[in-house]
């Protein structure tokens, strides 16, 4: 027997021993967890402590206390990593497209596919978050889903063509799995090819019909990830900055927001343009897409991190708590929770904060806790927390005011859709007008030729134009609560608008590469308005529960439940509705019209409009 023993020492002893333990503990999980997996998993991230007072409240009074820059850059951090994937995505995209085999007029409908989506996707997300019972909050798990697809997105698009080699897809000749060729390599074998893999090839190269079918499928999910995604993510983004923060730094919180996205996309569009090929690190990470890619994720995932760790989100179930001791009054709730069988003080859960008092003295110190907040309250026009959701609101109730707006966010929707079709004229197609309209390139011409060269100098200029007009956006963003403080709300939407009008006319005008650079500033007003002013208004409407003006000119208060999460994700839906209208009639207006300057007119003409709809904007002596 002892022998037995001692042969049970040795691997399979362990194992034993292993599976024992394991038994022990999955038994005593089962009996605290008699409702099975389900009801663990809805333990751990469902909130289910509505009406229970042995309760542990946390600390939340950091919501309703000014923020600092420093902390506004941390809430703000998200939309920079988002940006940068931005700056990406726009750049190599398309190259990479066509080097497996898309064809010119098959990229519109790449591009149509996650506006399609996205239209009418975003909003239902956003009514979503409002009703999120989550114990980490309501936008901050939205917050981390979409940026998982962001973060899929950027690893398939610069993989997407070996992730085809591995399912199956015809390898060029001469090239092996393990070499990966450049976005600057030809999709058609010749002396690119050489030049680049440092191969020389016989004169008489194989056939090969440069067919990608896997290829093409990893590189087109992964562009519709990151285009959503990216662009969803922006709405929770938004929302969670303004339920973090006091009405009073709104607008200094949304200019910070824009500020640091114009910083990524400067520092997006810049880290695109070295030359990684020629980089110890372009080297080992397999090419200048791949590491710009690569790079860039890793940004992503530090600006990501760095926002969902900054500020707790108080739960929807104590929103709901709240709303008992917003009837009841502070002292009624204080000395009903003070008398509690758990001696739990949970009214100051319905003001952001936690204690457990167990001395007078401390119960003086709740008291006055409870007596400077309800006098900040008091300062607002609506007494209750503006952000907070209704208890008695659904998920059907907020799906519902989606399809029935008040005029007020109506005509913020039609002032953003003409904002971003005239943004997305410059963003997705400006390169390709300066180089054709600027540099007089071609850029359809054989491989060597001069106008090909010229066209290829003119896209890398207009890159370094597109990098101008994020440090603007970041720059102007900077101002722009002084200029709102100083002029009026209106002023500033409408005067952004009409900046922008007038330097895509004059660049479409003069065609030169000095106005390249210099109107290209005016795209930064421009962005920088419609990422700050919507969304301004939209925040003032909630803080005065006001959505519409009687025939008098009055303040009419909302009978409508609205969440500020749904309003959000509908005016940021536009971008969405704008890329896909684009998409569809850019090229044909290009072709009718026979220039590419059409692009910057076309924009100037939508950013005329958008100036026009932005003077019928409820602004609320905003």
């Amino acid at each position: 027997m002892a022998e037995k023993l001692y042969e049970y020492q040795g691997c399979a002893g362990r194992f034993h021993t292993f599976r024992d333990n394991l038994r022990e503990k999955y038994t005593f999980w089962k009996e605290n967890n008699p409702g099975g997996v389900k009801e663990y998993l809805k333990k751990c991230f469902i909130s289910d402590n509505v009406g229970n007072q042995n309760v542990t409240y946390e600390d939340y009074s950091h919501i309703y206390r000014r923020k600092s820059r420093k902390e506004l850059i941390r809430v703000s951090a998200a939309v920079m990593g988002i940006e940068f994937s931005y700056a990406a995505e726009t750049a190599f995209v398309s190259p990479t497209l066509l080097k497996i085999g898309v064809q010119h007029q098959h990229m519109t409908l790449v591009w149509a596919l996650s506006p399609l989506i996205g239209f009418f996707l975003t909003p239902i997300l956003g009514s979503l978050s409002d009703r999120c019972p989550l114990k980490f909050g309501r936008r901050r798990p939205f917050i981390f889903c979409m940026s998982l697809g962001v973060l899929l997105g950027l690893i398939l698009v610069p993989n997407g063509e070996n992730f085809g080699y591995a399912m199956g897809d015809e390898i060029p000749p001469y090239i092996n799995g393990s070499v990966i060729a450049s976005h600057r390599t030809s999709a058609s074998l010749g002396k690119n090819m050489n030049e680049t893999l440092g191969q020389e090839l016989p004169e008489k190269v194989p056939a090969y019909n440069n067919s990608h079918p896997w290829g093409v499928f990893f590189t087109i999910l992964g562009t519709v990830l990151l285009d959503f995604d990216a662009d969803a993510c922006q709405s929770p983004s938004r929302a969670y900055l303004l339920d973090v923060t006091v009405p009073e730094d709104h607008a200094k919180g949304l200019s910070t927001f824009t500020i640091m996205a114009g910083l990524g996309g400067f520092f997006g569009y810049a880290l695109g343009g070295i030359n990684w090929d020629e980089t110890a690190i372009g080297i080992y990470l397999g090419g200048h897409v791949k590491a710009v890619f690569t790079l860039i994720t890793i940004i992503f995932i530090v600006c990501v991190s760095y926002t969902i760790t900054s500020f707790k989100e108080m739960p929807l179930y104590l929103f709901e708590l709240r709303g008992d001791f917003d009837s009841e009054g502070i002292g009624n709730a204080y000395q009903k929770y003070k008398d509690d069988e758990t001696e739990q003080i949970a009214s100051e859960a319905s003001y952001y904060g936690s204690l457990n008092p167990k001395s007078e003295e401390q119960e003086m110190d709740v008291k006055e806790t409870y007596s400077n907040i309800d006098q900040e309250n008091s300062k607002m026009e609506n007494p209750r927390n503006s952000f907070s959701p209704d208890p008695n609101a659904s998920f059907l109730i907020y799906l519902q005011s989606i399809i029935y707006m008040p005029h007020s966010i109506r005509m913020l929707c039609l002032t953003n859709l003409f904002c971003w079709m005239a943004h997305v004229c410059y963003s997705l197609y400006f390169t390709d007008f300066v180089g054709e309209a600027v540099f007089s390139g071609n850029p359809i011409a054989p491989l060597g030729d001069v106008s090909r060269d010229l066209y290829e100098k003119g896209v890398r200029f207009g890159c370094w134009g597109m990098s101008m007009y994020s440090l603007s956006c970041a720059c102007y963003s900077m101002v722009i609560e002084k200029l709102i403080s100083h002029f009026g709300a209106k002023k500033v939407y409408v005067g952004g608008l009409l900046v922008y009008s007038t330097g895509m006319f004059l660049m479409a005008i003069t065609k030169h590469k000095v106005g390249v650079i210099l109107f290209s500033w005016t795209a930064g007003v421009m962005y920088s308005t419609l990422f700050t002013m919507p969304y301004l208004l939209i925040a003032h409407y909630h803080a005065k529960g006001t959505f519409e003006l009687t025939s008098e000119g009055e303040e009419k208060v909302c009978s409508q439940i609205r969440g500020i999460g749904t309003d959000v994700a509908i005016v940021s839906s536009m971008v969405f509705l704008a890329q896909f209208i684009l998409s569809i009639c850019m090229g044909t207006i290009v072709s009718v019209s026979g220039t590419t300057t059409a692009v910057v007119s076309v924009a100037s003409l939508l950013a005329f409009f958008g100036a026009i709809s932005a003077t019928k904007v409820m602004y609320l002596e905003l």
